[in-house]
């Protein structure tokens, strides 16, 4: 580093962007701390407070990106930002969080897909909007860092997004689609690091958030505070169309699903299929759920300029497992055809695929189908 920069850091009150924080300071760089609100005071917002606060159980959870306790996580990385003894600011992002990430997660539901909103704020909320309206509040800096497990490398004129060192903690999956702009002005300082090891420098730092709990999801209430539709009977088929029961309404349930369906069988069901036209909830027995494919759409690549012919590599279809081997190749303008060396458990229309080679990230898109 030539020059003393000024670094941004996304401050969530958690212990990963807190140390976040504390190790571009001890790096050099002159560090300013923002949290970014994104729990407003709309008519949505304060239905989605009471519906919150109806059970105790509710009241108790916390933890979520979206939250009504958002106040406290506010407090909480003022206090870090203090001690790190850093500038510290409040960018309230609710109004365009409203607009994008929730509009979009509850259209995807009722449309019969699963969101994804992390890669939704992440592209279009946390990496663009909050610095920009940063920005323009007077904060001066030169990069934005977050607290994310990923590595942002510079390899041959291009900025590469990597795993992180920790295949259990890695969240590069959730910055796929981060432009090369946008990553050639974002540092991820704990991509090289295990939890364990943050934890351990925010106790030797005396942070105060050191052993809190990590966010456990986008909301810890029940989503259909979110989708708020009113129930719907429909049924529950099987494969070849037969009524095996009934439900309220395909979005209550998801693509893989197998606890708390409520059809009694002989072996596990999961759902395979949502259909929004006949309001249908598909179940199969876990050798007709599986898939051997997919096609995904609006993809984005960003260690390669275009796939222009078939290509090995491995694929990521959700958050929570390790990507798969498979073969990725055209399929038309901005889409892929992915083909699984292995047949995979049901995959969900509406999540993202990426695609990896090795630990760097090529691209992804989002499941339109699958085979």
């Amino acid at each position: 580093m030539t020059k003393k920069e000024r670094v941004l850091v996304g401050m969530s009150g958690g212990v990963d962007s807190s140390v976040a924080a504390l190790l571009l300071k001890e790096q050099g760089y002159e560090v300013i701390g923002a949290t970014m609100l994104t729990w407003g005071k709309s008519e949505f917002f304060n239905k989605l407070k009471e519906k919150y606060n109806s059970t105790e159980q509710k009241i108790q959870t916390h933890g979520a990106c979206l939250c009504p306790k958002e106040d406290d996580d506010t407090a909480q990385a003022k206090a870090v930002a203090d001690k790190l003894g850093i500038e510290f600011h409040i960018i309230d992002c609710a109004k365009e969080y409203e607009e994008i990430v929730i509009n979009y997660f509850k259209n995807e539901y009722l449309a019969g897909r699963t969101p994804n909103p992390c890669v939704m704020c992440n592209q279009n909320i946390k990496f663009k909007i909050f610095p920009e309206l940063a920005r323009k509040s007077g904060i001066e800096f030169d990069k934005f860092a977050t607290g994310h497990y990923a590595r942002i490398e510079y390899e041959n004129g291009r900025y590469i997004l990597k795993r992180g060192v920790n295949p259990k903690k890695d969240q590069s999956y959730f910055l796929y689609g981060l432009t090369q702009e946008q990553l050639s002005k974002s540092l991820t300082p704990l991509g090289n690091y295990t939890k364990e090891q943050i934890r351990e420098i925010a106790r030797n730092f005396g942070l105060e958030v050191a052993d809190k709990p990590d966010s456990q999801d986008f909301y810890s209430g029940d989503y259909n505070d979110i989708i708020d539709a009113k129930p719907k009977k429909g049924n529950i088929v099987d494969v070849n169309g037969k009524v095996l029961g009934t439900h309220n309404g395909f979005w209550n349930y998801t693509i893989g699903q197998r606890k708390g369906i409520g059809i009694a069988a002989p072996e596990p069901l999961y759902v395979k299929e949502l259909r929004k036209d006949t309001n249908e909830v598909v179940v199969a027995y876990k050798i007709d759920s599986l898939n051997k494919g997919l096609i995904a759409k609006d993809v984005v690549f960003n260690a390669i300029d275009e796939l222009k012919e078939p290509l090995n590599c491995a694929v990521k279809i959700r958050s929570s497992q390790e990507p798969k081997e498979a073969v990725i190749k055209p399929f038309g303008e901005n889409k892929v055809e992915v083909t699984f060396t292995d047949l995979q458990n049901p995959i969900a229309i509406g999540q993202s695929a990426v695609f990896y080679l090795n630990d760097t990230v090529l691209g992804g898109g989002i499941i339109e189908s699958v085979l």
